[in-house]
């Protein structure tokens, strides 16, 4: 049986994320832009959260902090340094996805805040395969350990200082990062 759909439905989900995004402040205009089409797309879905339901679906992703700065790893087919994190699979909810993503992705033991999971951005962006990712990014504690990702994950996953993994991140990536590091 789906846990997920147990405790609260797609729609109930997707209707408390369209709340808590209309209260939201978006950290700069990218967000802004996103938070606008999160706003339209998210509530017309079937299955929000299904990769292959629809092209456009909601992903979850980790923004891992810890004593070292900010853990991002190389995308295998983007070749681009992102924050890890992926697609939801069924019986999760995206805070759940974005924790198991990021434990597979860089091998830490991260965890969600003691107080729960901390939804810090979103940013809408292109996925592969033509589709559009609506991506929740939630903040997550690392331990001061190396990363040691999986053998079918990228192994290249590594801690960086704040001011570097933001200059070397796209533009919804360093808008995500200033804000979080303002927040810390």
């Amino acid at each position: 049986m789906n846990v997920k759909a147990n405790a609260k439905s797609d729609a109930q989900l997707v209707q408390e994320l369209c709340a808590q995004f209309s209260a939201a402040i978006p950290c700069d205009e990218r967000e802004r832009e996103s938070v606008t089409k999160f706003l339209d797309i998210a509530p017309t879905l079937v299955k929000p959260f299904d990769e292959f339901s629809d092209p456009t679906h909601i992903t979850g992703s980790g923004i891992v902090v810890g004593e070292r700065g900010v853990v991002l790893h190389l995308h295998k087919r983007l070749n681009m340094w992102l924050q890890p994190g992926g697609h939801i699979d069924a019986g999760e909810t995206p805070a759940e996805g974005a924790l198991r993503e990021a434990r597979e992705e860089t091998g830490l033991d991260v965890v969600h805040p003691a107080t729960g999971p901390w939804l810090v951005h979103l940013d809408v962006h292109p996925g592969p395969r033509g589709h559009t990712h609506l991506d929740l990014r939630y903040l997550m504690y690392a331990p001061d350990a190396d990363p040691a990702p999986g053998a079918d994950e990228s192994q290249d996953v590594r801690w960086f200082e704040w001011d570097t993994a933001i200059d070397m991140s796209d533009a919804g990536l360093a808008g995500c990062l200033r804000a979080v590091r303002r927040l810390l």
